[in-house]
């Protein structure tokens, strides 16, 4: 999810700069909420589960495209299997391809080599995509995620919010090289609350829903999302937050593309790889340095086991340290 999501500064970039062009994206039907506000982007839904399932339905899909539009011209920003075998069917009948270049040497180096640089941004990588294509591209400015026209917040959501500082919370995410430990957050949200009058929204996905259920009885003020909002209606909570505190994950990059102020504490995976939340400070960004840590960053995706066995890379961060950093770039401007 947050890969699709970090294509909206790209593709409303080619809106603005190419609006000649006609661009149809090729996704899920359930992320149509990051695309319903960009004017002039036609969408096409595919049937995974049915109609183009396997080989034979990714023919099928290459038939349906082609019968819905004229394509010109494909760019694959995903570069999986599925992915190859569409674009071939494409190359085939003389459509040129151009594909994303992943990185995965370079990836590999930052993890297995000595020096620790910084690699190109998952948003600059799809912008080189456009630019093999012919279309140069520079990333819109501004909120690159709109929530859908219409979509509004239920009045004891809004009530809830009102005259005090609302924080948004994401402490998991799919692998656990990138989570930190429950007990830490639970130790910070209680330092925040000891010196704000604060909400805390705990955001996860369906997966998340019973480990956020327990959360929230050890969270004073905490109020449990997960399952409760279309992701239309959760992109409108997010876009109305103080502050987003995430792991690595989804939810980090869909609350930056919103506009929101995003904190992110990284272990085994680190903001070198290319996967920092959009356009926020790095100084938002909460890990131990690699020049303190030199096992950091051990994996690009937070797969894998602690290779050190003490996972350092999250338990040197102490809930402290992090309250620190966070009252200084952030809670002391904010009401209080």
């Amino acid at each position: 999810m947050g890969d699709v999501a970090l294509t909206t500064p790209v593709l409303r970039g080619m809106r603005e700069q190419y609006p000649e062009v006609e661009l149809v994206l090729l996704t899920r039907s359930a992320f149509k909420p990051f695309f319903s506000s960009i004017t002039g982007l036609e969408l096409f839904f595919p049937d995974l589960k049915n109609r183009h399932k396997g080989i034979r339905g990714v023919f099928r899909l290459f038939k349906d495209i082609n019968r819905q539009s004229e394509i010109d011209y494909v760019i694959d920003l995903h570069d999986v299997l599925r992915s190859k075998i569409l674009r071939l069917f494409f190359r085939l009948t003389g459509v040129p391809v151009s594909v994303l270049d992943k990185g995965r040497s370079e990836k590999k180096s930052l993890i297995t080599g000595r020096k620790k640089v910084q690699l190109k941004h998952s948003v600059e990588r799809y912008c080189d995509v456009f630019g093999k294509a012919g279309f140069p591209v520079v990333p819109s400015k501004g909120n690159w995620i709109v929530p859908s026209p219409g979509t509004i917040l239920k009045p004891e959501f809004i009530a809830e919010m009102q005259g005090i500082l609302n924080i948004g919370v994401a402490p998991y995410a799919k692998h656990k090289l990138k989570v930190w430990p429950e007990s830490n957050m639970v130790r910070l949200i209680g330092l925040i609350s000891e010196n704000h009058k604060c909400r805390f929204w705990l955001f996860g996905g369906a997966e998340d829903s019973e480990r956020l259920e327990a959360l929230q009885l050890k969270i004073p003020g905490s109020t449990n999302l997960a399952g409760k909002f279309s992701l239309d209606e959760e992109l409108v909570f997010m876009s109305k937050l103080d502050l987003m505190i995430a792991m690595d994950s989804s939810n980090m990059h869909i609350a930056a593309l919103l506009g929101t102020k995003v904190i992110s504490i990284w272990g085994g995976t680190d903001p070198l790889s290319g996967f920092s939340a959009w356009m926020q400070p790095d100084s938002f960004s909460i890990r131990i340095p690699v020049e303190e840590l030199t096992c950091r960053p051990c994996t690009i995706y937070g797969k894998g086991e602690c290779k050190r066995g003490d996972f350092a890379c999250m338990n040197w961060l102490t809930p402290e340290m992090v309250y620190q950093k966070i009252e200084k770039l952030i809670l002391s401007g904010s009401k209080t």
